[in-house]
C-alpha cells in the first residue's frame, strides 16, 4: 500500500510528513493568534465595561444611591480581575512558561483567587440585597444605610481574602524548587481545594439559588394577586375620598416597582390638584400604575434567570475542574486546551456582569451614552 501511495503521489512517506509539519505550524499559529485576539477583547471590555459603571455611579446623579454601592465593589472587583489576572495569564499561556518566579507566580495565583472569589461573593451580597428589598422594602430602606452597605462590602472583600491568603502561609503543594520549566498553577491540596472552592463557589452558589427563588416565587405570587386585583376592582368610593387615600394607595403601588427602571419625578402638588376629582378618572390612573407594575415585575422575574444562568455557566465548569481532578488519581488529566477554556470561561463573567447589572437599567445606559459622548451633563 504505501508504495501503491508514493506511485500515485510521486512522493515517499517522509517528504508527505515533511511536508505536512508547516501546514500544522501555520494552522497553530493562526489558532494561536486568533486566540489571543479573543483574550484581548475580552480584557478590553471587562476594563472599558467595569470602569463605566464605576465612573456613572459616581458622575450621574440619579444612580448616586447606596444599593448601588454593591455594584460599584462587584465592578471594582471585576476589574481588578481584568487589570492583575487575565493579561499575565495571557502572555503564560502565549510563552508557555512562568518567567517570572516563584513568588511572583503566588502573588499572582493568590490575586487571581482573591478577585474572582470577590467578584462571586458581590454577586452573593447583591442578590440578599434584592431579597430584603422585596421581602421586606419598608423596614429594610431605613436599614440600608450607608454605613451598613459599606460593612457588607468590607465583609466580602475580608472574606475573600481569608479564602485566598492561606496558600502564602503555607497551606499548598507547590514545588520547594522552581525553575522555568515549574508550571504555575494553582495550588491541589486536597483540604485547601475543598476550602476554597466550598467557600468561593458552592456556598455562594446555594444562597444565590435559595435566595433568587424566593426572590421567583414571591414575584410570581405578587403577579397573580395584582392580576387578580386588576380583574376586581371595586367601584371606587364617592368624590371625598378619593383625592386622598387611593392616592396614598397609588405612592405606595409606585414605590414598589422595579429598581432596573428609575424612579419618576414627584408630582407637583399643582398638577395634583388640577386632576379630575372623581372615581373614575382615580380608578383609571390605579390601574394604569396597576398595569405597568406587573410589566416591570415580569421583567425583573427574567432578569433573574438570567442573572444565574449567566453565572453558572461561566463558573460552575471551572469549579467542578477544580474541585474533581485532585481527588480523581486515576482519572486522565484534562487537555491543556480543556483547562484553559473552562479557566476563561470564568472570567468572562467578570465581562458580562456589568451588561447583565446595567443592560436593564435606563439610568445606567443613559449614564453610558453620556460617557462615551464625553456629555459633560453627567451631573
Amino acid at each position: 500500500m504505501s508504495g501503491g501511495e508514493a506511485s500515485i503521489t510521486g512522493r515517499t512517506a517522509p517528504e508527505l510528513n515533511a511536508s505536512a509539519a508547516p501546514l500544522d505550524d501555520e494552522r497553530e499559529l493562526g489558532e494561536t493568534v486568533a486566540a489571543t485576539a479573543l483574550l484581548l477583547a475580552i480584557i478590553l471590555v471587562t476594563i472599558v465595561g467595569n470602569s463605566l459603571v464605576i465612573i456613572s455611579v459616581f458622575t450621574y446623579r440619579p444612580l448616586r444611591s447606596v444599593q448601588n454601592f454593591f455594584v460599584v465593589s462587584l465592578a471594582v472587583a471585576d476589574l481588578t480581575v481584568a487589570l492583575f489576572v487575565l493579561p499575565l495569564n495571557v502572555a503564560y499561556r502565549l510563552l508557555n512558561q512562568w518567567l517570572l518566579g516563584s513568588y511572583l507566580c503566588q502573588m499572582w495565583l493568590t490575586c487571581d483567587i482573591l478577585c474572582c472569589t470577590s467578584s462571586i461573593l458581590n454577586l452573593c451580597v447583591i442578590a440578599l440585597d434584592r431579597y430584603w428589598a422585596i421581602t421586606d422594602p419598608i423596614n429594610y430602606a431605613q436599614k440600608r444605610t450607608i454605613r451598613r452597605v459599606n460593612t457588607m462590602i468590607a465583609a466580602v472583600w475580608a472574606l475573600s481574602l481569608v479564602i485566598s491568603v492561606p496558600p502564602l502561609l503555607g497551606w499548598n503543594d507547590w514545588p520547594a524548587q522552581f525553575t522555568e520549566d515549574t508550571p504555575c498553577t494553582l495550588t491541589q491540596e486536597r483540604l485547601f481545594v475543598v476550602y476554597s472552592s466550598s467557600g468561593s463557589f458552592f456556598i455562594p452558589l446555594i444562597i444565590m439559588s435559595v435566595v433568587y427563588a424566593k426572590i421567583f416565587f414571591a414575584t410570581k405570587r405578587r403577579l397573580r394577586e395584582r392580576t387578580r386585583k386588576l380583574g376586581t376592582l371595586a367601584v371606587p368610593a364617592p368624590p371625598q375620598r378619593t383625592s386622598s387615600r387611593p392616592l396614598a394607595e397609588l405612592e405606595s403601588v409606585a414605590s414598589q416597582e422595579d429598581e432596573t427602571e428609575p424612579s419618576p419625578e414627584p408630582e407637583p402638588l399643582s398638577s395634583r390638584a388640577d386632576k379630575p376629582a372623581n372615581g373614575i378618572s382615580v380608578h383609571q390612573f390605579i390601574e394604569e400604575k396597576q398595569r405597568i407594575s406587573l410589566s416591570k415585575e415580569r421583567k425583573a422575574a427574567r432578569v433573574l434567570g438570567v442573572i444565574m444562568g449567566v453565572f453558572v455557566v461561566c463558573w460552575l465548569p471551572f469549579f467542578l475542574m477544580y474541585a474533581i481532578v485532585p481527588f480523581c488519581t486515576n482519572c486522565a488529566p484534562p487537555s491543556q486546551r480543556v483547562v484553559d477554556f473552562v479557566t476563561w470561561l470564568g472570567y468572562v463573567n467578570s465581562s458580562l456582569n456589568p451588561i447583565i447589572y446595567t443592560i436593564y437599567n435606563k439610568d445606567f445606559r443613559t449614564a453610558f451614552s453620556r460617557l462615551l459622548r464625553c456629555d459633560r451633563r453627567m451631573s
